[in-house]
Order: C-alpha cells, then structure tokens, then sequence
C-alpha cells in the first residue's frame, strides 16, 4: 500500500466524521437519493451537500442526476485498498505480538 498514501488519506479523512460513515452505512444497503440520506440529519442541506462532495471526491461514493433527483452508490474499490492497508497492518502487528509473547515465553523458561 505504500504506493497510494494520498488515497488512503483521503479515505480515512472522509471515513473521520460520522455522518459521513452513517451515509457509507445507508448505502451498503443500496442506492439512495440525497434527500432520503439527508433525512436522519438535523442539518441543512448545503452542509450536508458538503458531507456528500467530500465522500464523493475521496471516491467512496458515485452521485448520479436523473432528472431532478441525484442518487448515490457506493463504490467498492475504496474499500478493497483500505481493506489491504488493514490487512498489512494487522499481519505486522500479530507478528510482532508473537515475538514478544516468544520473548517473554523463554525469559521465564529456568535456566
């Protein structure tokens, strides 16, 4: 993953706030306009349009006008660099746990 430390930047910074993850949630159910994403926010739309261009901008979602009504998708591709990054991460940390725990193991073995 060290060759997309911007993209993973800007996937947690947009993951950061909690409407944004809430919308992210909303949609791994499925499709939904911005009116029905807004809805459980008590926010103006223009601040929540903001939410929207930032998750959309970081690629995490796609918006898409048909008519009068703009929709939103998820996009998977996001998810799977994040999911390598933490993948990476969790394996560098198990081993150095197992090291430690392997040193501690022959420091109380009698000599």
């Amino acid at each position: 993953m060290e060759h997309y430390p911007e993209q993973l930047n800007g996937l947690f910074h947009a993951l950061a706030d909690p409407t944004r993850r809430a919308v992210i949630g909303r949609l791994g159910r499925g499709r939904a306009s911005i009116s029905e994403l807004a809805q459980p926010f008590d926010m103006a739309l223009p601040s929540f349009m903001k939410h929207i261009r930032l998750l959309e901008e970081s690629g995490l979602i796609r918006t898409r006008k048909q008519g009068r009504v703009r929709t939103c998708t998820i996009e998977t591709a996001p998810f799977a660099a994040l999911d390598t990054w933490l993948s990476e991460q969790r394996r560098l940390w198990e081993e150095r746990t197992d090291r430690l725990e392997q040193f501690v193991t022959n420091m109380e073995k009698p000599a």
